[in-house]
C-alpha cells in the first residue's frame, strides 16, 4: 500500500549542490514521519533528517547547516536539498516513511539513490 521512491542522485564535485527527491505512493494520511537517511561505504546507516508530518524536523548534527529536509503534502513528495557536500557525504541515501497506528507502525524503505562526491 506504501511505496517509496527516490531519485536525483549522481556525481557532484566538492562544494557542490544536489536536489533529492522521494516520491510517496499512497495516502499521506497513513503516515507518521518521513526521512532521509545514508549508508557509506563501510559504514552503518544513519539518519541524515526527519519530519513529522505537519510537525517539527529533525537534523543530525553534522548535517544540519548544509542540508534541509521539506516535505510538499500536496504532491506526496519528499526533498533533500544539499549544499557544500565533501566526498564524506558520499553514500547511498534512503528515502524513509513511519506509519501510524492504522499501519501498525510499520517502517518503509525505498531502494536508495547514490550520491557521489568527487573531483
Amino acid at each position: 500500500q506504501v511505496q517509496l521512491v527516490e531519485f536525483g542522485g549522481g556525481l557532484v564535485q566538492p562544494g557542490g549542490s544536489l536536489r533529492l527527491s522521494c516520491e510517496l505512493s499512497g495516502s499521506i494520511l497513513n503516515i507518521y514521519a518521513m526521512g532521509w537517511y545514508r549508508q557509506a561505504p563501510g559504514k552503518q546507516r544513519e539518519l541524515v533528517a526527519d519530519i513529522i508530518i505537519g510537525g517539527r524536523t529533525n537534523y543530525a548534527d553534522s548535517m544540519k547547516y548544509r542540508f534541509t529536509i521539506t516535505l510538499d503534502e500536496a504532491k506526496n513528495m519528499l526533498y533533500l536539498q544539499m549544499t557544500d557536500v565533501t566526498p564524506e557525504d558520499t553514500a547511498v541515501y534512503y528515502c524513509n516513511a513511519q506509519g501510524t497506528r492504522r499501519l501498525r507502525g510499520r517502517e518503509y524503505w525505498g531502494k536508495g539513490t547514490l550520491v557521489t562526491v568527487s573531483s
